[in-house]
């Protein structure tokens, strides 16, 4: 196939912002190209060098064999459709597309013939002598296209063109543009952040982030191919897992080795393994590669989207001490005021503040007519070593409560399968305070302090789940366990058959499902 468009080293800097970083990509002749990716990631710029309407820093463009960086815009043998259209509003449809034939001088028989026939492609016949204003998007598009692609141009750029139109009318537009390309014979480069476009309309796919390509190929290359995990979660929906590379064509992740159809990586090569939601099957348990529970089902139309929790996340179990609520009342002053005891980790000794206090001891004070009054005394001694220590509050009319701070040494669980730690501690509260709780899960977590964090990188891992066994309109004095847990291995998978929440099933899945990628930036 024919190289038509070859791009060379390509650099482009706006300021000290490098946007395009030694881009090089070859594009044939006929064929459809796509440059996808997110918003900022330099595919619209790589666009208008390739039209002219910037130079790039360094390389080349070259296209038919011919370095075109000095050529100016209007001398290319390019058109360009852009996001907007940008029609002539106070000319009509035949004139919008006739107008580049006329900057040509080209004899008005020809015109006629030339215009006719775009009118035909585009669908549009009848509209010749329409006010382009007064059009639907889709109309105006049709417009747009034929006005570019009237001049003949070896290769039609189109900028997000289909951005601005409805959902309906878009995919409706993607099949049209792809059929207008096959009959025009002509190369197309679309620059889109739509990866339905892209998979709809490609022959080929150019991915790319922060300002370099990240992969090439056809769209079923990248979808069952993807070389990293932002291609892999960039084209459809996918399962990534962190895991290893035992040998050719074994690959193990928590703890348990699958035959693959991968090979050339290191023996024990840290990887991530894709495996696509529809290429999983629901069995019955105990009966396929791993077990599992049901953890949410949601109707899609054709399919149900099932999450399936395939092990559990990594969990603290603490005591939550519910105690007579310990209001102290000051009836000369009209006051109440209210505090729990609470233990706090040694290694935050050193950056305790009186705000912090109030906050883990949930201190309090207000009037018999239940307005809020300011705690103005915090007194607290706490040393920087384990032990109990006393604190007081205090409103400026003399009514005070005392507490104890009970200071611990860390005591965090790690779970080195999921590379992840959590730690949690005991607690008081009363069984008012949660019986008045309107986001109970919340105010537990917080009052245990609770928090996880991954162990390669030390950061945060969100709480996903918290249990306990009593009725929290109905609680009494007494000890009570929780138990903190962040989200165990989650699997999607899309499949025609109902399954229901809290059902134990089994999955399943052949060799060739799953993909072996190298870990990025290795």
């Amino acid at each position: 196939m024919k190289k038509l468009i070859q791009v060379k080293n390509v650099t482009k800097t706006f300021g000290s912002q490098v946007v395009l970083k030694d881009i090089s990509l070859d594009i044939n002749e006929n064929e459809f190209v796509t440059l996808l990716g997110p918003s900022g990631c330099g595919k619209t710029t790589l666009l208008r060098i390739i039209a002219g309407f910037l130079d790039a820093d360094e390389g080349h463009v070259i296209m038919d064999g011919e370095d075109i960086a000095q050529t100016p815009s209007y001398k290319r043998d390019v058109n360009t459709v852009f996001q907007h259209y940008a029609l002539f509003p106070h000319l009509d449809v035949y004139e919008n597309i006739a107008f580049g034939l006329k900057i040509k001088k080209q004899p008005k028989d020809i015109i006629d013939q030339k215009v006719a026939r775009m009118i035909s492609l585009v669908g549009l016949e009848g509209f010749e002598h329409r006010d382009v204003t007064k059009m639907s998007g889709g109309q105006q598009q049709r417009v747009a296209i034929a006005r570019a692609l009237v001049n003949e141009p070896k290769v039609l750029l189109l900028d997000e063109s289909l951005s601005a139109l409805d959902k309906n009318l878009r995919k409706e537009m993607q099949l049209e543009l792809k059929q207008i390309q096959k009959e025009v014979g002509i190369t197309f480069v679309f620059v889109t952040h739509d990866q339905e476009e892209a998979l709809t309309m490609s022959d080929k796919i150019v991915i790319m982030k922060d300002g370099e390509i990240e992969q090439i190929g056809t769209p079923l290359d990248i979808y069952n191919e993807p070389v990293n995990e932002y291609c892999a979660r960039f084209i459809g929906d996918s399962n990534i897992i962190d895991g290893t590379m035992i040998r050719d064509n074994l690959v193990s992740f928590d703890d348990v080795s699958y035959e693959c159809g991968d090979k050339g990586f290191r023996e024990n090569e840290p990887v991530d393994i894709m495996i696509r939601p529809e290429d999983i099957d629901i069995v019955p348990r105990n009966q396929g590669k791993l077990n599992g529970e049901v953890k949410s089902v949601l109707f899609k139309g054709v399919h149900y989207e099932v999450i399936v929790e395939t092990s559990s996340g990594t969990s603290k179990t603490v005591t939550m001490h519910v105690i007579k609520a310990r209001d102290v009342t000051n009836a000369e002053a009209h006051e109440k005021i209210s505090a729990s005891s609470f233990y706090m980790d040694l290694e935050d000794v050193p950056s305790l503040t009186a705000a912090e206090v109030i906050t883990r001891a949930n201190a309090q004070a207000w009037t018999d007519d239940d307005e809020d009054v300011s705690l103005s005394k915090v007194e607290y001694d706490v040393k920087n070593e384990v032990g109990t220590y006393d604190c007081r509050f205090a409103t400026d009319k003399g009514t005070e409560i005392s507490i104890k701070i009970y200071v611990v040494k860390p005591n965090a669980i790690e779970d080195q399968a999921n590379e992840e730690a959590i730690q949690a501690f005991d607690f008081y509260r009363s069984a008012d305070e949660i019986k008045e709780s309107l986001a109970l899960d919340t105010d537990l977590i917080r009052w245990a302090d609770a928090a996880a964090w991954n162990l390669e990188d030390d950061s945060k891992v969100e709480i996903w789940d918290v249990k306990y066994d009593f009725d929290d309109e109905n609680i009494t004095e007494g000890d009570y366990p929780i138990t903190f847990s962040t989200q165990g291995r989650e699997l999607k998978v899309e499949t025609t058959d109902h399954h229901v929440e809290g059902e134990r099933v089994g999955l399943n899945w052949n060799p060739e499902d799953i993909h072996v990628m190298r870990k990025m930036g290795s």
